[in-house]
């Protein structure tokens, strides 16, 4: 017979003691996950929940709740907006001379500014001849502020582009158009 070795806890029960019910296979455990999670919360039980992953969308998570929603469509009616209003001409640096339409920049060079024109004729019949062009600075009414001034022809061509140089250089400009006809038109530009 063996010899027995003393267990350093010899003092603590072993676990296989009578109050634990054993069948033939061994150790019986009351274990069951379905049976804890009926119990449980229903936080606990929607943790537990398998849910099938969500699909692409392209719409589906622009509103899926509601602080989403107010920021997808606050964003669709301020694009609806800013499209309504550059289609009535609120955003446009284009102006109308007796159905051309005239774009004006300019660009700053060695104390000067170089003014470009452009015109593009919107329908057939449109204003050709001469166009009297005043540039000005933008000025208090104490001030007293240059005034150049310069001639243009307007032919029948589909676009034209006409450049010249005002001996002045400043932040803000006023150009005033007049036609023949008595058509004055002002515009106001910043040079680049």
């Amino acid at each position: 017979m063996e010899e027995e070795t003393d267990r350093p806890n010899k003092k603590y029960e072993l676990s296989n003691s009578d109050n634990i019910p054993i069948n033939d296979e061994g150790i019986v455990f009351h274990y069951k996950r379905e049976n804890r999670l009926a119990n449980a919360p229903k936080e606990v039980q929607d943790l537990y929940k398998e849910q099938k992953p969500a699909r692409f969308g392209l719409l589906g998570p622009l509103v899926a709740d509601r602080p989403r929603k107010i920021l997808f469509f606050s964003i669709i009616a301020l694009c609806l907006l800013i499209f309504a209003l550059s289609r009535m001409g609120f955003f446009d640096t284009k102006h109308i001379l007796d159905g051309n339409r005239i774009e004006i920049s300019g660009t700053r060079f060695e104390g000067n500014t170089i003014i470009r024109l452009r015109k593009t004729a919107q329908k057939a019949d449109v204003y050709t001849g001469t166009v009297d062009i005043a540039v000005s600075v933008l000025a208090g009414p104490e001030e007293h502020f240059p005034v150049y001034n310069h001639r243009i022809f307007f032919t029948l061509e589909k676009e034209e582009e006409f450049r010249f140089a005002v001996p002045f250089d400043a932040d803000e400009q006023l150009v005033f158009l007049n036609n023949e006809r008595g058509t004055l038109i002002h515009i106001r530009f910043k040079p680049e």
